[in-house]
């Protein structure tokens, strides 16, 4: 069998407050296969952003081993984690992230700006996930000429643009109303469906409900890992 897109082994974070150690993740274990649709759940201090934060290279563990795509990223620089971050992982914020005075199309090219790609390279292949998430007649828009729901769709072209071997989404649909919410989710199913690897992180059961993998945090700790 293939090596897993994802394997995490004891995995522990610190942190340091005052002059007490703060233990928030105590030694996870964990593996995503490639093209699988994980949702991460826990209650609020139960680890899981900062399990998010390590997982989208953000952050790097205290101890344990971080193996993405087959290279060990728990202990590497900040400079080799911001490339693996472009190359590697698309990600999906609440607030969009976008920058205020750019177009759709310009804001969803940003990626493969610092991957190195030429404008015409960046304009051909923003317009094409910019198609793909029903945005087409909306490139040269500003996000304030944009819906909550179509900024999203604008975070996940962005997300998609350099291909990357996952998608890591952060309460994708916490801004949105539950009819948007759930155009959001339909969208990010068919992109499943295309063989992309999602992992989302939310609170929301419903939200949830949509990945074919739950895995709940408690105290730092995996509490449950169920596959439908």
């Amino acid at each position: 069998m293939a090596n897993p897109l994802i394997k995490i082994e004891s995995i522990k974070r610190d942190f340091a407050l005052g002059n007490e150690i703060v233990y928030v993740l105590k030694g996870i274990d964990l593996e995503i296969e490639k093209g699988e649709y994980v949702a991460l759940m826990g209650p609020s201090g139960s680890g899981k952003s900062t399990l998010m934060n390590l997982l989208g290279c953000l952050d790097t563990p205290t101890s344990g081993s971080y193996i993405l795509n087959g290279k060990d990223v728990s202990q590497m620089q900040d400079d080799e984690l911001a490339d693996i971050r472009n190359k590697e992982i698309g990600f999906i914020f609440q607030t969009f992230n976008l920058l205020p005075r750019t177009t759709a199309l310009d804001n969803v090219a940003l990626p493969m700006i610092y991957a190195g790609h030429s404008k015409s390279e960046r304009n051909i292949r923003a317009t094409e996930v910019l198609k793909q998430v029903n945005l087409a007649d909306r490139m040269d828009h500003q996000p304030n000429q944009l819906s909550g729901g179509q900024r999203q769709r604008v975070a996940i072209a962005r997300a998609l643009v350099n291909k990357p071997s996952i998608i890591l989404a952060d309460e994708p649909t916490g801004n949105l109303d539950s009819k948007t919410s759930e155009e959001i989710m339909a969208l990010l199913q068919e992109i499943h469906e295309k063989g992309n690897t999602i992992i989302v992180v939310t609170h929301e059961e419903d939200i949830a409900a949509h990945a074919k993998r739950i895995i709940r945090m408690r105290d730092g700790m995996i509490e449950s890992d169920t596959s439908k």
